[in-house]
């Protein structure tokens, strides 16, 4: 049988491309394909219409050996058998709610009944509840998924047609750049799914090529901010001024533990997100894989 091409696409973050850009993934002798899907395709790559996210995308089948998404969907998706959960590291992306400069919302409070611009069952839907109710009861957040898929949501903040959005990693960024009022804070954590059946040996080599590319992201952030363009369409470019930007998405090389697991399924079934079409078995023995 031959062997599946390993597929790396690249996620919002840094991370694959200073990897790629310095190397790495060759160093460590992997053999792969790079797909990048976003400025090639305008954005529309992630922009599906309403209640169309990132769980849509697993249930449709991706092609990348390994790919990520915000750990609430992942976990699901991975219970459901849409793939593995790679449980040997996750990582942290800072992610706000934000407002336009002359916008009356001040607080969280002043958030209740405004609708909040969100990706369906991705990570910015998971991350607002999750943030705002400390403040305001279920039937006060109002969460707008209308507006599709993360440059979709960013469009509508920027031009005014959006009241509210969350945001995360490099148009959080560019939001706050160009003076948009962050409310309050929904940073998430987001793990990898395993989709096909790539060998041990090359999850091995891709994960350390990304270690060595977080470790210079770490020492030199202003080496390598400008790679955030790669991951936006080309008409956002001359408003970018990535030297301002932060480091954005990290990685830990730590355990997604299934206690960790466990708490997290938990809380989707407590709040009915997966309500109409269950969660799959919830076993995290079935859901989730470790290295080599």
């Amino acid at each position: 049988m031959t062997q599946q091409p390993f597929i790396i696409e690249p996620h919002f973050r840094l991370q694959e491309w200073v990897a790629e850009a310095r190397g790495y993934f060759r160093d460590e002798g992997l053999d792969y394909v790079f797909q990048e899907l976003i400025r090639s395709t305008d954005g529309q790559h992630h922009n599906r219409g309403d209640k169309v996210g990132a769980f849509q995308s697993f249930e449709r089948g991706r092609e990348a050996a390994v790919s990520c998404a915000c750990h609430w969907t992942v976990g699901v998706a991975a219970s459901k058998g849409k793939g593995r959960l790679y449980a040997d590291l996750y990582s942290v992306a800072p992610s706000g709610i934000f407002v336009p400069a002359d916008s009356p919302v001040r607080s969280p409070e002043d958030l209740a009944g405004v609708p909040i611009s969100v990706g369906y069952q991705s990570g910015s839907h998971y991350a607002t509840i999750q943030a705002l109710e400390q403040y305001l009861p279920a039937e006060r957040i109002n969460l707008s998924f209308a507006e599709g898929m993360l440059f979709a949501r960013l469009d509508n903040l920027l031009e005014g047609r959006s009241p509210a959005s969350t945001l995360f990693n490099g148009p959080y960024y560019l939001a706050e750049q160009l003076g948009f009022r962050k409310i309050m804070d929904t940073t998430f954590m987001i793990t990898t799914m395993i989709t096909g059946d790539p060998s041990p040996e090359d999850l091995r080599k891709f994960f350390a090529a990304l270690r060595r590319a977080q470790r210079d992201i770490d020492l030199r952030p202003d080496l390598y901010q400008r790679y955030y363009k790669n991951e936006f369409p080309t008409r956002y470019h001359p408003m970018m001024d990535t030297r301002r930007w932060g480091p954005g998405e990290r990685l830990v090389f730590e355990p997604y533990t299934k206690a960790v697991y466990d708490e997290t399924l938990r809380w989707i079934a407590a709040h009915g997100i997966f309500a109409d079409s269950g969660m799959g078995s919830g076993l995290y023995e079935e859901a989730a894989i470790a290295g080599a």
